[in-house]
């Protein structure tokens, strides 16, 4: 497939944005903290433009339920790159020859699990239908087109059960009852926000997390990707 126009914007802000520019965290100077990546995917559908984002399997110990991009540790002597292909491959079926890679967001850090991220964002360039690759991870695979993602009826606003922090949500999925949220949430809000492509909506009513979301919160690691505060 072609790489439509408008990508364009997107491949220009990847050379400007700066990690100020979507959280208020750096990564402290002479710290080692772990690292992982997770791949911002853009493709075209039906609908138009979307986004690709998984759900995690809602039995899991740690952090059932969490929408994100596909993404996880890096493996040793692995690139970012190649950490956010090869989960996006083991999460989603996600064929690694089929990505055009664009570049990179800043790298951002996560105060309370000591993890540093990288987004990589990437083009989809041959684009097939998406499922769980892994039933015992993943729940679910969406394509979210943006459209959807502008839309005021579909933004909310979370509280963390855990530390009170609120995070930017949407309602996805084909019911609109699955809930992106926290630091996936916050990253979909601000770039997107940083492009122009949609707005801010302080009016946004707060919704409670479903109960299975909030089983085996106590856990921080690699997927606690949601803990992200506010900084506004």
């Amino acid at each position: 497939m072609t790489r439509p126009a408008w990508l364009d914007p997107v491949e220009s802000a990847l050379e400007a944005i700066t990690w100020r520019d979507l959280t208020g965290f750096g990564v402290p100077e002479g710290t080692t903290p772990r690292r992982s990546a997770v791949l911002m995917l853009f493709g075209e559908g039906a609908h138009g433009p979307d986004l690709l984002l998984t759900e995690r399997s809602h039995t899991m110990r740690s952090h059932p339920g969490q929408v994100s991009f596909p993404g996880g540790a890096l493996d040793p002597g692995e690139t970012v790159v190649e950490a956010a292909l090869r989960e996006a491959e083991e999460e989603a079926g996600i064929e690694r020859t089929g990505v055009e890679v664009l570049g990179q967001l800043p790298e951002l850090y996560l105060p309370p699990s000591d993890n540093v991220v990288t987004t990589v964002v990437g083009w989809w360039a041959d684009p097939r239908e998406v499922e769980p690759t892994s039933v015992d991870e993943v729940h679910a695979v969406y394509r979210v087109p943006i459209s959807e993602l502008r839309d005021p009826t579909h933004r909310v606003t979370v509280r963390s059960p855990r530390n009170g922090w609120v995070s930017p949500g949407f309602l996805i999925g084909p019911a609109k009852d699955v809930i992106l949220w926290g630091f996936t949430g916050g990253i979909v809000q601000r770039f997107l926000g940083y492009l122009g492509w949609i707005d801010d909506t302080p009016d946004a009513p707060e919704i409670e997390l479903p109960s299975y979301m909030l089983r085996g919160r106590e856990r921080a690691g690699v997927r606690d990707l949601q803990e992200l505060p506010e900084d506004e």
